[in-house]
């Protein structure tokens, strides 16, 4: 099972309890800017370029703004914020700031191992990169306009028809606009995808993803400052600081080999392809009746609960269960812990469940 497939689906429907996600997208230049001039390129070329581009030694600050519909774990509630500051030295090596209340949370690649630092409670995960570990999370990954964007681009481009819609300014810079909309075929919530290529370095700078029946995007990401050019090599290095708690990633639970195993516990797979890939799954029979934390002084509440109070109850050949709608995506959750989550109507979910 292609597990970059699964996550992009689960990230596009960012609608289960715990699903988190990464179907990115970002808005257009404002209107009041002149578009600018830029020699003409086919909507092949373009696609092509932008997946094959290099990240080059930059720098920029970048903006998220999430009108999903439901408050999804890990997805910041902001909107108009730059919630990240990212630097790449162009060999690899990055780092990533992202505001966490009153504090910040650090991720630094040095090239052998990845830092993660959280100021709120002074705690440190060390990665090791030569033993797998892969500490990326949802806002790291939100925090990368380029890399989400060329996931998003190379998992639907064959299913789309791709144009090229003029041309912008996006962090001060000249973009192509790239769009792909899905094929006639194609049973999807989502009615186009839209993705700002700089000219001149054909990386993404900001990706926007738009609903069926929605004039806003549904979830926006994208470089409000975009600068490329020789960073400082302190920035690529950390050193924990003095009394802070320092862990292996390892014992977090989020090595390699732990994240095989959750998803063989889960039975994960895939559904169809490009914009109505579905992911279905089995939850464990202890996660419906787990408690969650609820903010404030209210009591926490079980899973099978919480899925009563956020979807609807359906019944149909799959039993019965709970349906989660948002703008961009729908999840089903039967009350035997099947699931199936995708950027798609309720009835192609059930139809993936029907599949064996």
């Amino acid at each position: 099972m292609d597990r970059k497939r699964t996550a992009l689906t689960v990230a596009a429907a960012g609608t289960a309890a715990g699903v988190a996600g990464l179907v990115l997208i970002a808005s257009p230049a404002g209107a009041d800017e002149t578009p600018p001039v830029l020699p003409p390129i086919s909507a092949e070329a373009l696609v092509q370029s932008t997946i094959e581009a290099h990240v080059p030694s930059l720098a920029g600050a970048v903006e998220l703004r999430n009108d999903i519909g439901l408050p999804i774990p890990g997805l910041p509630q902001v909107s108009g914020d730059n919630v990240a500051r990212v630097y790449a030295d162009g060999t690899g090596r990055g780092r990533v700031s992202l505001k966490d209340g009153s504090g910040e949370r650090t991720f630094v690649q040095d090239g052998t191992t990845t830092w993660l630092w959280s100021s709120a409670n002074r705690s440190v995960t060390k990665f090791d990169s030569a033993k797998g570990a892969d500490p990326k999370e949802v806002e790291d990954k939100l925090a990368d306009p380029a890399a989400a964007a060329k996931e998003v681009v190379d998992l639907i481009k064959e299913s789309s028809t791709v144009s090229v819609d003029g041309t912008a300014r996006v962090a001060g810079r000249s973009v192509y606009q790239l769009v792909l909309t899905p094929k006639p075929t194609e049973r999807t919530l989502l009615r186009e995808v839209r993705v700002s290529v700089d000219s001149e370095t054909r990386v993404p700078l900001r990706l926007e993803v738009l609903a069926n029946g929605q004039s806003e995007p549904a979830l926006r990401v994208g470089f409000t400052e975009f600068s490329t050019g020789a960073q400082d090599p302190a920035l690529f290095t950390f050193t924990p600081p003095a009394g802070a708690k320092v862990v292996e990633g390892s014992t977090e639970g989020k090595n390699e080999g732990d994240r095989e195993d959750l998803f063989k516990a889960a039975n994960l797979k895939i559904v169809g392809d490009g914009w109505d890939t579905v992911a279905t799954g089995q939850v464990p029979a202890a996660l419906l009746s787990a408690q969650v934390p609820q903010s404030g002084e209210r009591q926490a509440v079980d899973v099978t609960s919480m899925l009563k109070r956020l979807g609807k109850e359906v019944s149909g050949p799959f039993g019965t269960g709970y349906a989660i709608s948002t703008k961009v995506g729908t999840a089903l959750v039967t009350t035997d812990g099947r699931i199936a989550v995708g950027a798609v109507p309720q009835q192609v979910l059930i139809d993936a469940l029907g599949q064996k």
